[in-house]
């Protein structure tokens, strides 16, 4: 009982959640760091409307949940074979997250649209060489 009422609490976020589940279930190494980079820009966009909107709860939520994911692509790196690029992707990630966090005090979107912008960019890189 339970989990049904649950379920029904945010019917949209449970169809979110679930099916985030099944596309990370069934996707490899690569397909993986792209789920991460769209619920990353997602993330970052939700914090950005919710601090013009004067939502700190939704906004830290987010904020939360983006430098998580944050972490997590910096774990993901292979600093040896990725050479140069691991080290930039490294650095740009913790860029980002300081900046995401400096920016969760405050109401000014912009930093959470800027960096859903730059991080954006590097997911469409990281979706054309899956490509090629």
């Amino acid at each position: 009982m339970r989990y049904a009422t649950a379920l029904a609490g945010d019917p949209a976020a449970t169809y979110r959640s679930v099916d985030l589940a099944g596309r990370a279930g069934g996707a490899d190494g690569h397909g993986l760091v792209t789920l991460l980079y769209e619920e990353l820009v997602r993330a970052l966009g939700t914090a950005a409307w919710a601090a013009e909107n004067r939502n700190p709860g939704l906004r830290n939520e987010r904020v939360t949940r983006a430098t998580a994911i944050l972490f997590a692509l910096e774990a993901g790196l292979d600093f040896e074979r990725g050479g140069e690029v691991a080290h930039t992707l490294g650095r740009l990630y913790g860029g980002i997250r300081a900046r995401v966090v400096d920016a969760s005090l405050g109401n000014d979107p912009a930093p959470f649209r800027e960096s859903a912008a730059t991080l954006s960019e590097i997911a469409a890189a990281w979706s054309t060489i899956r490509a090629a």
